[in-house]
């Protein structure tokens, strides 16, 4: 085997080299000004340091005050995102040819104004816990949700990411939110702009695209879709509503799928599980779909029964 290693490496490395020649995208050699993404995963877990101060200890350095730790941490990640944005922001045709120095203020200037939205995130997230606390019977305690959640994480990332991407930052906001989406497999675009007070419950498969609007008070279980209608449009969809908008007090069930930017599901309604949605739902409503049925067999003798559950609500509530 290593015989044939050796002979066909050759043939096999020339290949490659005269692919490259054909100048693809994928080609492109411009190691030094990409961002990094392993440092941009550093600065989420610090951030996250410093909104948990208390359950997340610094793995770097020891201090023995909250003052001292938290500004240690500030510090880094005021250092590193500097840089890192620094680097992304050539991608903004604002900045595709600013000098070194125009690029470097304007990158000090957003990492302030992005740590000056810190406090707000941590007000979010902290409703965010209740929430989750309050919406499911299974967390034993609050320590249970921070720490151990998927649903929880997703949230807390897309919170940060979300006010990156509000400061027009391009490329880290997405780095950061598809990491979440690797690790919980809950899809939340850094533009989807959610309330107070709100609950993922189990979490796996929701996707959550850019436009999505959430309001206040709102549980989505897994499996469930706020997508666009249609995307054949590709880029000349860009900047247009594409997402459904959710109002206050929404329970949205597994499997739900609810499309389009002039979607509107009104305040207090219950959408039910495998509900396929593409017009808006009045205030109050709750949405099933039709004729669910049931069929038992037990034995293979027992005749199968059919179950019209129609009007059996109490479904609604049990996950």
């Amino acid at each position: 085997m290593a015989d044939i290693i050796k002979q066909e490496l050759g043939g096999v490395l020339e290949a490659l080299l005269d692919d490259y020649k054909e100048h693809k995208f994928i080609d492109k050699v411009d190691i030094f000004n990409q961002p990094d993404k392993n440092v941009i995963i550093d600065i989420l877990h610090k951030v996250q340091e410093i909104v948990f101060p208390g359950f997340f200890k610094p793995d770097t350095y020891n201090t023995y005050t909250v003052r001292t730790t938290v500004s240690m941490l500030l510090e880094d990640v005021m250092y590193q995102l500097k840089k890192q944005i620094g680097i992304v922001l050539r991608y903004s045709p604002e900045f595709a040819q600013a000098g070194a120095d125009e690029l470097s203020d304007e990158a000090e200037r957003l990492v302030v104004e992005f740590c000056k939205t810190i406090p707000k995130v941590r007000r979010y997230v902290e409703m965010d816990v209740h929430a989750g606390f309050a919406g499911d019977p299974a967390a034993y305690n609050r320590e249970e949700i921070v720490v151990s959640y998927p649903g929880f994480y997703a949230i807390f990332v897309n919170r940060i990411a979300h006010e990156l991407h509000n400061l027009n930052v391009p490329l880290i906001p997405r780095i950061m939110t598809e990491h979440a989406h690797s690790l919980t497999g809950i899809d939340i675009h850094p533009g989807a702009t959610i309330g107070k007070y709100f609950f993922i419950d189990h979490g796996t498969g929701i996707v959550i695209g850019e436009t999505t609007q959430i309001g206040d008070n709102v549980k989505i279980y897994q499996g469930v879709t706020l997508g666009a209608l249609s995307t054949r449009g590709g880029q000349r969809l860009r900047n247009k509503k594409r997402h459904p908008t959710i109002e206050d007090n929404v329970t949205i069930y597994s499997g739900a799928s609810i499309l389009g930017g002039d979607t509107v599901i009104g305040k207090n309604v219950v959408i039910g599980g495998n509900a396929f949605i593409t017009k808006s739902v009045l205030e109050g409503t709750k949405v099933s779909v039709k004729n669910h049925e049931l069929s038992y067999n037990y034995d293979g003798t027992t005749p199968v029964e059919k179950v019209e559950d129609e009007d059996d609500t109490s479904w609604f509530y049990v996950i």
